[in-house]
């Protein structure tokens, strides 16, 4: 039987693209987006041995990226230090070659105005997981996470179309 660590390492490497993507839904710079990935780990690997395996674990491993994400976000509001948006630290406005790169930084802009856990449904809707996986993760019933899935859809449409 393997030892834990290397069980955990095996499940990071494979996973570890998801933790990269909330990290990023949650942060506005490199970083950040480094600092929080750490921690995230830590805590993955802090509570490793408590997943039960009662689901898969990509999906407990989103939970726990996503718990401490909205947890660091709501530690950091309270100590916001203002930056202003110009050219030189500004994604968007980068003159960007990759099509792909382009619309994922337009997409973060919108899915940054929206509230914490909008954004990880958002995310998790990106991922392609369906109304069940986002429910597991989130906490919430299947039947919320539609709910909230067609007005974030429709808060995104409004405010593309405002642009």
């Amino acid at each position: 039987m393997q030892d834990k660590k290397q069980l955990f390492e095996e499940t990071i490497n494979r996973h570890l693209n998801l933790v990269y993507k909330v990290a990023s839904v949650y942060t506005t710079n490199a970083d950040d987006k480094n600092d929080l990935v750490q921690d995230i780990l830590y805590q993955a690997w802090k509570s490793f041995d408590s997943f039960r395996q009662e689901s898969k674990i990509s999906t407990w491993l989103y939970r726990v990226a996503m718990n401490v994400a909205i947890y660091q976000v709501k530690t950091r509001k309270r100590n916001i230090e203002a930056i202003p948006l110009t050219d030189q630290n500004s994604n968007l406005t980068e003159d960007n070659s990759n099509g792909t790169e382009e619309q994922w930084q337009r997409i973060l802009f919108y899915i940054n105005r929206l509230n914490l856990l909008d954004k990880g449904i958002v995310l998790l809707y990106l991922e392609n997981k369906s109304h069940e996986e986002i429910a597991e993760i989130t906490g919430l019933s299947v039947s919320n996470v539609g709910t909230k899935l067609s007005r974030i859809k429709e808060k995104l449409r409004q405010q593309v179309t405002k642009s």
